[in-house]
């Protein structure tokens, strides 16, 4: 070799060494920040404030079980436990409803924060703070001190901030209310989207199409107290034909004509479906609802003879899991169950004499107000009482990492924000509960020390939080359901529909009175459920009202699972919860087979071949099932034919119009069923037509997945994506390690397994109060936040499989003593 050559491959060699040794040194140092950031286990630990010593025990999956002298220092230490497991998430879930990620993640999540910020949750937490009892916000503001101290004791930071090249900022006891208003934003609609799109269908087709295409009492319903009503007829072609050279009319409604807008549209930014999500985190499928399953047998029909609670929360999937186990000793009381990082408290769960759990109510929260605006100037408007007032110009300041500062302006009256306008063009201002900080607080701290039913339903119809069903189980026998959180008092409308309150006469007098909140106590068949469905029908469904109830299918489910439970034990309870029958899909591969007919599949190669895959329904969204994603999919290529035509005028009208939120089923049967020309899409010549189509859209739709049955299974569909946040902003390569598996997940959207790849069961338990040791506990992600800890994971694999595990802590691994 040339000595020229040799000098460069020495220089090229030491080039290449050194940068080895650079990465080595930077992987070295990066793990050991990782590893100084682990939670402590074992010893002891000093925390200012206690009242007396404190001891943690965890168990093999990292459950604590804290046991102090009161409720104060056990707030105290639950809040130094998260501060240590799961800052990173508290630190997200407030600055999620404040309006402030963008300061940790810079430009991408504007979008995100200035649809929140118009609400002002961080000033409303700051007056239900200042609402609290003496008592009350001893907790949250020992909570808050023993959350920074936990911080503090870390020997680092967690390692998202250090990623992020950010400190953490303290927790404030105010913060506690914006992890609740994040519940609230995901449990409920901010800005009356549903509303509208009511709304719209009424003015672009007509009050016979919004009976038909919305109704509010079905007949296949599955209330608690067995209401039902027959579907109106569907509308005739003077209100809507689709056929060619036809134009659709909105019969006896016609809106009114169209005169100016008088609202600066820069005033009050339209949401469209990217700023609904919780930046960073990934997009929701449409046809997903916020969810979650609750029921229970009455003692008469279990083992033991006391009544057995089961509940399996609903949420979007992420790292970590939303909740955090643990059992709280103290007063001669121990509550078990699940608390949320950032907040004090058992959300659900069971304290020996009660167990409780929750489903989201889907109850109507917020009225869209028809604004009357002055025809003089467009910045007055009509108030009850007062000739006019003006509109009220509220500035916020939105803080950007890595850019200046962005000013928002939003436009509010005494009724609430201005989120839109009406086919009028006038402006419609959103009345929210959420709004009122009367309607916040420690919303589950009084069913800790609750007795009896009688006690936990007067406690429910008191909590400050998201109007929730709530199913509660006594040793006593008793059981119950009812609204927990707060749903407004209506005077002179139903809140369906957008109406004026101008003159007094439309008018929310204020919140339901506890007394007024529709309650189901030891009903005769000994059974309750609830999966987001309505309820209850006749003057009770009055006063909850009309918030965009669940398909009724996996209710009946669930009930028809019941009815067959006798002498029932936990597991027996955990089998409902993990049934994943598709028998909501059922009667669509009927229609499938009906329609591919041998003389329809000779047609095409690759339509009979779908229908080889299709024909042996195996009649569950089990991980092996071939023929159930093809039909799945065939359904919603008919819907897509079918309702993409019929309310492409509302479409039109408003972009956020959401027909998928809307209960077609009723109705896309009975179009089947009579297949009324007016109604068929003009593409088609026949309904028959149209379903083949269909047919022929489900086999494109699975060619563009690159994979084809029988490898096309609903496992291979239907993976577990359950991400950190940091995934979908930086490269795979780099996060893989934070996700859970990919695992294959039986269950769907309409039957009791409720499960895809980044929604479902965020916990499942079994319990009856009492007999907690023989409860049953399953979570998707473990304890800790921390991905060199053994709780990372722990669980995971129970809860993809099914498999039970105990609803108490088990025994001690680790013993930490907080002293003060």
């Amino acid at each position: 070799m040339k000595p020229a050559s040799a000098h460069r491959l020495k220089v090229v060699t030491g080039v290449v060494v050194a940068l080895v040794a650079i990465a080595g040194l930077s992987v070295g140092w990066f793990y050991g920040r990782l590893r100084a950031s682990l939670p402590q286990l074992d010893g002891t630990a000093a925390v200012a404030g206690l009242g007396a010593a404190v001891t943690i025990e965890r168990d093999a999956l990292g459950v604590p079980t804290i046991r102090g002298a009161n409720r104060v220092d056990v707030a105290r230490a639950l809040g130094w436990l998260h501060g240590q497991d799961r800052y990173f998430q508290m630190d997200l879930l407030r600055r999620n409803s404040a309006g402030e990620l963008a300061a940790l993640f810079g430009a991408r999540a504007l979008p995100h924060d200035r649809a929140v910020r118009m609400h002002g949750f961080r000033r409303l937490a700051a007056q239900a703070l200042a609402g609290l009892s003496p008592g009350d916000r001893a907790i949250v503001e020992a909570y808050a001190a023993g959350v920074n101290d936990g911080l503090r004791a870390l020997r680092a930071a967690p390692f998202e901030y250090l990623v992020l090249r950010q400190p953490p900022e303290p927790w404030q006891p105010e913060d506690t209310f914006l992890v609740s208003y994040t519940m609230t934003l995901d449990l409920q609609d901010s800005t009356g989207r549903y509303e509208k799109t009511l709304m719209t269908l009424r003015d672009e087709l007509g009050r016979d199409a919004l009976a038909f295409f919305a109704p509010l009492v079905t007949p296949d319903d599955a209330a608690l107290d067995g209401s039902t009503a027959p579907l109106p007829p569907i509308p005739g072609p003077k209100v809507l034909d689709l056929r060619p050279g036809k134009t659709a009319m909105a019969g006896p409604d016609l809106p009114a004509p169209r005169r100016a807008a008088r609202v600066r549209t820069s005033a009050h930014p339209q949401l469209g479906p990217d700023q609904n999500q919780r930046s960073p985190f990934a997009h929701r499928n449409d046809e997903t609802i916020e969810g979650s399953n609750s029921f229970a047998l009455a003692g008469a029909h279990t083992a033991n003879g006391a009544p057995l609670l089961a509940n399996d929360m609903h949420l979007d999937h992420n790292v970590p899991n939303i909740w955090y186990r643990a059992s709280l000793v103290y007063g001669g009381r121990r509550v078990t169950g699940v608390t949320i990082p950032g907040a004090p408290l058992i959300v659900a769960g069971s304290n020996g004499h009660v167990a409780w759990g929750f489903t989201d109510a889907y109850a109507d929260t917020g009225d869209l107000v028809e604004v009357e605006t002055s025809s003089s100037t467009a910045w007055r408007y009509t108030v009850p009482g007062a000739e006019t007032r003006e509109i009220e110009h509220r500035h916020e300041t939105i803080a950007v990492k890595g850019a200046a500062a962005v000013a928002v302006d939003y436009d509010w009256t005494i009724w609430g924000p201005i989120v839109g306008q009406n086919e009028r063009e006038h402006p419609l201002a959103f009345r929210w509960v959420a709004h009122d900080p009367a309607a916040m607080g420690l919303c589950t701290l009084p069913l800790e020390a609750a007795d009896d039913v009688p006690a936990a339903l007067a406690a429910a119809h008191r909590a400050g939080m998201p109007a929730q069903n709530i199913l509660i189980v006594d040793t006593a026998g008793h059981f119950a359901w009812t609204i927990a959180g707060r749903i407004p008092a209506r005077v002179g409308f139903d809140g369906r529909l957008p109406v004026s309150w101008a003159f007094g006469d439309r008018r929310w007098p204020g919140l339901l009175p506890p007394d007024d909140v529709p309650a189901l106590v030891d009903p005769p068949a000994g059974r309750l459920w609830t999966a987001n469905n309505r309820i209850v029908g006749g003057e009770a469904l009055a006063k909850l009202g009309d918030g965009g109830y669940a398909r009724p299918n996996r209710a009946a489910q669930i009930r028809d699972d019941l009815a067959a439970l006798e002498r029932a034990v936990p597991r027996d309870l955990l089998a409902v919860q993990l049934d994943d029958r598709a028998k909501f899909l059922t009667p669509w591969h009927e229609l499938l087979m009906r329609t591919l007919t041998p003389a329809v599949a000779e047609q095409k190669r690759a339509r009979a071949k779908l229908r080889g895959f299709a024909e042996n329904w195996e009649g569950r969204a089990s991980v092996e099932a071939v023929s159930y994603p093809i039909v799945k999919q065939f359904r919603l290529a008919v819907y897509d034919r079918v309702f993409s035509a019929i309310f492409a005028s509302c479409t039109d009208a408003n972009p956020g119009f959401n027909w998928r939120q809307l209960r077609l089923e009723p109705a896309i049967w009975a179009l089947l069923r009579e297949k009324p020309l007016h109604l068929l899409n003009p593409a088609f010549k026949s309904w028959d037509e149209l379903l083949v189509a269909a047919i022929d859209d489900t086999i494109v739709e699975i060619d563009k997945r690159d994979i084809s049955p029988p490898r096309a299974t609903w496992g291979v569909y239907n993976r577990a994506r359950i991400r950190h946040p940091f995934s979908y902003t930086l490269p795979a390569w780099l996060t893989g390690w934070l996700n859970m598996p990919d695992d294959e997940l039986p269950g769907d959207v309409d039957m009791p397994r409720v499960q895809q790849p980044s929604h479902g069961a965020s916990e499942r338990f079994v319990v009856s109060p009492g007999h907690e040791a023989e409860g049953i506990f399953h979570m998707p992600g473990g304890q800790s936040a921390h991905p060199l800890s053994p709780y990372y994971r722990a669980g995971h694999e129970a809860w993809v499989h099914g498999d039970p595990t105990p609803f108490l802590p088990g025994k001690t691994d680790h013993t930490l003593t907080l002293k003060p």
